[in-house]
């Protein structure tokens, strides 16, 4: 069962691969665990995923505590994880508290927050008041306009170093995951070679513990393009399309209800 951190420590050591999906809502949520993915992320992706915003700015915290809670409800064997969005945790340390305390009240066993090195103190913070953290690096699709986009991160010599350092300053601060989006591999395999805590990698290549995508990416339900990164394991939007078209000749066609 992977639903402790302790089930994702052992798994590091004994370099056992580790896998993560997003759920938004009950249906994923169960769909997931019975698949035996090992956590699910309510990530404020939701935003993007399921309320058809060009990022993930405008999440509340209040719109994470209602969908963490109805997936915590699902989920009861699995893993779960939530975001803390943009604006609930930047301002101080104890801003973070509050929120994450909602957020582990309302069903998460771990609270994610994004960025590098200005993050290690509230990390420390959270830490030292029993909240368990993981920490993403890389692409922070909170901060896509002061980065200009969704932007591969870690190119250069420069900011690959400074990517390893934040990567390792937080795990001194306690976090008990770094999750590493859209990196080199060779760099998020160093990483994971340096750090004593699991790794995350989405778009970061195989050499991280374990991986995360996004349901929607994963069935084909993506509204426009997937990200390059992403593998589709069904075509899950001609699918649906079809059934439900299905469904509207019946009932025109005085076939359904039978």
């Amino acid at each position: 069962m992977s639903k402790t951190l302790g089930a994702w420590d052992k798994a590091k050591r004994e370099q056992r691969k580790m896998t993560i999906v997003t759920a938004y809502d009950v249906t994923a949520a169960r769909l997931a665990e019975a698949a035996g993915v090992d956590a699910v992320l309510v990530g404020d992706s939701l935003g993007m995923m399921v309320g058809g915003e060009a990022d993930t700015l405008r999440v509340t915290l209040e719109q994470m505590l209602y969908h963490t809670e109805i997936v915590a409800r699902a989920a009861t064997n699995t893993l779960v994880m939530a975001d803390l969005p943009f604006g609930s945790f930047e301002e101080s340390p104890a801003q973070a508290f509050a929120a994450c305390a909602k957020l582990l009240k309302a069903g998460a066993q771990i609270v994610k927050l994004e960025g590098g090195a200005p993050m290690v103190e509230t990390v420390a913070f959270l830490s030292r008041r029993a909240v368990p953290v993981c920490a993403h690096i890389g692409l922070t699709p909170q901060h896509v306009r002061q980065m200009g986009g969704f932007k591969r991160q870690g190119k250069t010599p420069e900011a690959a170093a400074q990517l390893l350092e934040d990567a390792l300053a937080l795990e001194d601060a306690g976090a008990r995951m770094v999750l590493m989006e859209a990196i080199p591999s060779d760099l998020a395999a160093e990483i994971t070679a340096k750090l004593r805590v699991p790794t995350i990698g989405i778009g970061a290549g195989p050499g991280t513990d374990g991986q995360v995508l996004v349901f929607h990416d994963i069935l084909g339900l993506t509204p426009g393009r997937a990200p390059a990164f992403a593998k589709r394991y069904l075509d899950g939007a001609q699918l649906i399309t079809t059934a439900l078209a299905e469904y509207v000749r019946e009932v025109r066609e005085s076939q359904f209800p039978a």
